[in-house]
């Protein structure tokens, strides 16, 4: 912990830049619950909540190809701004869904909500190599993570007690503020980092960064080792769990709220008791863990304390994972490429998470029973963990 408070001393930009994305991130969390108490309550089906869950997902994957040209072609702060213009715009239209008849604008909102966000984290991705080096960069990747885990944590919680409380459209009207403050705070910001503009059309500067990963095979296989922990979206499962084992016992979003919360203590808690254990060697040993873990949460689901045991445990590495694989592809991708090659990379993680929600919703649909859907997810790690052993053996990670 100590080490993080030293490199946020001693970096202002990435201080600054944390802080900002502490308040984004915990904006896209807050109006989560509301979002997925807003569909329980128009009584939509398994499948609509998981194709919702996997549209936080699909816009990274679509444009990914773009964004990552952009990246290298536009100065980043231009674009950061635009970004949560866009995210205001689109949390406040969420107000005007109000019954089933207005999903499709639920959809629609939703795709760009969470497009701009993705958009956005790439950027900041693509930075971080700019401004730091080596040590500096896992630690920074790190608080990145806790970032994430933490604004999860407290915006789910807030919000599960907000929606409660006060109800689906001042939780909205609350998000849309939050971002209304992160993007006076990134006005004012001096980004001053180094920018090398790509010189090449936008097709001929795309086809280079596609022949640049075919030419070093490593980080595709580094690439698909990250893309694993899209198997821990677990926002559509969490919420049938509580529509089908307790509603009885707590209000929906204060259940939701709760379930997120618990594994999102566990996502902060891991890199700080696991970042200076983590190494190339030992990372398959933490992707077995990970699925161990999603099973033993499979066996707990119906019992609600039980369950948040095991959303504990399923979480406890997550975040350790994320930071460390992220980093693996970073040391090994060259400067020019970073905006390129982070685009890649989120779209192979985005792809991965949104299909795994999709998935989620045709098995609970085809009567698969929600503990049998986590233990398909535990043995993908499993997999995974194997199939890493073989990377670092063949390409020497």
């Amino acid at each position: 912990m100590l080490e993080y408070i030293k490199l946020l001393r001693t970096e202002p930009i990435l201080r600054r830049l944390s802080l900002i994305q502490l308040i984004s991130y915990f904006g896209a969390w807050f109006s989560n619950v509301a979002i997925y108490t807003l569909l329980i309550e128009l009584e939509v089906s398994a499948f609509m909540i998981a194709l919702v869950a996997s549209f936080h997902f699909l816009p990274g994957v679509l444009q990914a190809p773009i964004s990552g040209v952009l990246i290298d072609k536009i100065p980043p702060k231009k674009i950061m701004l635009f970004l949560i213009i866009l995210e205001i715009m689109s949390t406040f239209s969420l107000l005007l869904v109000t019954s089933s008849a207005w999903l499709w604008l639920l959809f629609i909102l939703v795709f760009i909500r969470m497009g701009a966000a993705s958009f956005y984290f790439t950027i900041e991705m693509s930075l971080l190599p700019k401004l730091l080096e080596g040590k500096a960069l896992q630690l920074a990747n790190e608080i990145h993570s806790i970032i994430w885990s933490l604004s999860y944590t407290v915006g789910m919680a807030i919000s599960g007690f907000l929606v409660y409380k006060l109800g689906v459209k001042v939780a909205f009207i609350i998000d849309g503020l939050i971002f209304v403050i992160a993007f006076l705070m990134l006005i004012n910001l001096k980004l001053e980092v180094s920018f090398e503009k790509a010189k090449e059309n936008f097709l001929d500067t795309f086809k280079e960064g596609i022949a640049y990963l075919k030419d070093n095979k490593k980080i595709i296989h580094l690439i698909l080792v990250h893309a694993s922990v899209g198997f821990t979206v677990f926002d559509a499962l969490v919420t049938l769990m509580v529509k089908q084992y307790y509603s009885s016992l707590l209000a929906i979003p204060l259940a939701i709220g709760l379930m997120h919360s618990v594994r999102a203590f566990a996502l902060v808690l891991g890199p700080i008791l696991l970042g200076k254990w983590i190494n190339s060697s030992r990372l398959s040993y933490l992707l077995l863990a990970q699925g161990l873990g999603i099973m033993f949460w499979g066996s707990l689901v119906e019992n609600i304390y039980l369950s948040l045991l095991g959303s504990f445990v399923a979480g406890f590495v997550t975040t350790t994972l994320w930071s460390y694989t992220y980093t693996l592809i970073q040391k090994n991708t060259d400067k020019k490429y970073y905006g390129r090659v982070v685009a890649y990379n989120d779209m192979v993680f985005l792809f991965t998470g949104a299909m795994s929600s999709i998935m989620v919703g045709v098995l609970i649909e085809s009567s698969y029973s929600i503990s049998s859907v986590l233990y398909l997810l535990g043995g993908a790690f499993v997999f995974v963990s194997l199939y890493y052993l073989y990377v670092k053996k063949v390409y020497n990670v």
